[in-house]
C-alpha cells in the first residue's frame, strides 16, 4: 500500500509539472485571440535555466577580457609577484657584479703587496678561496675622518637630503607603458607622462585615501590619493574612475582606467604627479617605469 501511494504522488507530481497551461491575449474590442501559448511548468523552468546559464556565460566573458578582471581575488598579486621576482633578479645580478669588482680590487691589493707574484697564472676566484672581505674594513684614518665630519655637520640646519624620507613605503607603478614624456620643473611640467594601452588599468602607487574624483576641461577625469608621510599622487586624462571621494584604497589596487579626456592632451596616456610635503617631486625618482 505504501508503494501504491508513493507511486500515485510521483505520477501527480509530474502531471502536475507536465500539464501544459493555454495562455491567450486577446482584442478586449473584438475579443479576437491575437497570440496563443500552451506552456508548462517544466517548459518555464528548462527556459529560466537556459537564460541564468547564458547570462553566466555573459558575465564571464566580461570579467575575463575587461579591466573588472583586475578585481579577482589574486590577479594583481600575480603580477606584483612577477613585478618582485624581476627586481629580484636584477638585484641577483648586480649582487655578482658588485663581487666580481671585489675579488678583482682584492686580487690587485694582494700583487702589490707581495703576496702574489705577477708572472704567476690564476683565476680570480682561486686567488679569494676561504678568504674574508677586507675591503670594508675601516681603517684608523677613515674612523677618524668620519668622527671629524659628523662632529662638524651635527647642527648643520642647511644640510637638506636629496630624497625625501620613504622608509617603509613600497611605490608601485601605476600604469604599464612607456614614459613620453619626463618631468622637468623648470618648463612646469611637474609630472611623468606614460603612454599606454586605452582602458589600461591605473594603480594607487601607495595606500591611501581619495581625496578628489572629478572631472575638469583641461584635464579631463583626475583623481588624487593621499597617503602616508605626506605624499599625495595624482592622476590625469583618465578614461574613467573606479573609486570616488573618500574611498580608501591599497597600492596596486586598480583606481581609473587610462584614456585620452581633456584639452590638454596628446592620445591614450596617463599624468602621473607625485607631491611631497607641498612639493612637486620627480616620480621616477621613487618608481622604476
Amino acid at each position: 500500500m505504501a508503494a501504491n501511494k508513493k507511486k500515485k504522488r510521483r505520477k501527480a507530481f509530474w502531471s502536475n509539472i507536465k500539464f501544459k497551461y493555454r495562455l491567450t491575449i486577446t482584442n478586449e474590442n473584438t475579443l479576437e485571440d491575437i497570440v496563443t501559448l500552451r506552456v508548462s511548468k517544466l517548459n518555464g523552468i528548462s527556459v529560466l535555466l537556459s537564460v541564468l546559464t547564458v547570462l553566466f556565460l555573459i558575465a564571464s566573458l566580461i570579467v575575463a577580457f575587461t579591466p573588472l578582471r583586475n578585481y579577482l581575488p589574486g590577479y594583481m598579486n600575480s603580477e606584483i609577484r612577477a613585478q618582485v621576482v624581476e627586481n629580484a633578479l636584477r638585484v641577483d645580478s648586480l649582487q655578482q657584479l658588485v663581487d666580481r669588482q671585489n675579488l678583482y680590487i682584492m686580487n690587485i691589493q694582494d700583487i702589490f703587496l707581495g703576496k702574489i707574484k705577477t708572472d704567476t697564472i690564476h683565476s680570480i676566484d682561486s686567488l679569494t678561496t676561504v678568504r674574508e672581505d677586507s675591503l670594508m674594513e675601516r681603517t684608523q684614518r677613515e674612523a677618524e675622518f668620519r668622527k671629524q665630519y659628523e662632529e662638524t655637520e651635527k647642527y648643520n640646519l642647511t644640510s637638506i637630503a636629496s630624497r625625501p624620507e620613504v622608509d617603509g613605503l613600497i611605490f608601485y607603478r601605476p600604469t604599464r607603458g612607456m614614459i613620453s614624456s619626463p618631468f622637468n620643473a623648470e618648463k612646469r611640467h611637474f609630472g611623468t607622462d606614460i603612454a599606454a594601452n586605452p582602458g589600461e588599468s591605473v594603480l594607487a602607487t601607495l595606500d591611501g585615501t581619495v581625496i578628489l574624483s572629478t572631472y575638469t576641461a583641461e584635464t579631463g577625469y583626475l583623481i588624487e590619493v593621499q597617503h602616508n608621510q605626506d605624499f599625495v599622487s595624482v592622476y590625469k586624462h583618465c578614461g574613467s574612475l573606479l573609486k570616488r571621494e573618500g574611498d580608501t584604497v591599497k597600492g596596486g589596487e586598480a583606481i581609473a582606467l587610462v584614456g585620452n579626456s581633456g584639452q590638454l592632451t596628446t592620445g591614450p596616456h596617463l599624468h602621473f604627479e607625485l607631491w611631497h610635503k607641498g612639493r612637486a617631486v620627480n616620480p621616477e625618482l621613487y618608481i622604476v617605469f
